[in-house]
């Protein structure tokens, strides 16, 4: 089938697939299909079969898995240009996580017994895969170590540096997606909020964060107290 130029572009913005060249990107892009997903709607849930690769073209994923104690733990939080579930793609095994659309969202979709195809007449691809597989452990061996060592108000400030980063100044996230993705509590992620507002930091709306000086956030992040 022939490559849609949309995610031609999309996986040549994209790190993982950059360094590849344009033959690969062609190549990859031509194995895909196209999922729509509505609002709060599951694409997969821990457990399901890990069948497919995902690049994000609109909207918003929240990737989350839950604990023994029914509470929900949001791993990471993904817009346009994100790619997701590489790992029960090449591994074959079950989801480890869920994912679910906050907003209206649009996917392109790899198969995986297309894309593993296309890995075995390729080394080259197979390598890069191998190093991107690296960068993710190496992500979450970092979120582990802010969990256990770091204080909320660091995590918190990191977190939502990273979301303006990703989404600009105007965030929209709930304060409780907020508490799930630094492992807190609603209220108490709410007590920083309310301080960095009268502060100045941050101006709050209805599932909104604003950052106003992202420069004093960032610092706050950077320079955690012990």
């Amino acid at each position: 089938m022939s490559a849609p130029h949309g995610l031609v572009r999309l996986l040549a913005a994209n790190a993982f697939f950059a360094e590849m060249g344009e033959e690969a990107i062609t190549a990859i892009a031509g194995l895909c299909r196209t999922r729509s997903l509505a609002r709060h709607e599951t694409l997969f849930q821990k457990g399901d079969p890990g069948d497919a690769l995902y690049a994000l073209r609109r909207g918003q994923v929240r990737i989350a898995t839950g604990t023994a104690d029914g509470r929900s733990v949001t791993l990471n939080l993904l817009g346009p240009g994100d790619v997701f579930g590489e790992i029960a793609l090449l591994d074959g095994h079950p989801r480890t996580a869920e994912a679910i659309a906050l907003e209206a969202t649009e996917l392109f979709v790899i198969e995986r017994r297309d894309f593993l195809g296309l890995l075995t007449r390729d080394a080259a691809m197979a390598i890069r895969i191998i190093g991107f597989l690296c960068q993710r452990l190496r992500w979450m061996s970092d979120r582990m170590e802010e969990a256990t060592l770091l204080p909320l108000d660091t995590r918190l400030a990191r977190r939502l540096v990273m979301l303006s980063q990703d989404y600009g100044s105007e965030i929209q996230v709930t304060q409780h997606e907020l508490a799930a993705f630094v492992g807190a509590a609603r209220e108490s992620v709410n007590r920083v909020l309310q301080g960095w507002r009268r502060s100045g930091i941050i101006d709050l709306g209805r599932s909104r964060v604003t950052v106003k000086t992202a420069q004093r956030l960032a610092a706050i992040g950077e320079q955690p107290r012990i």
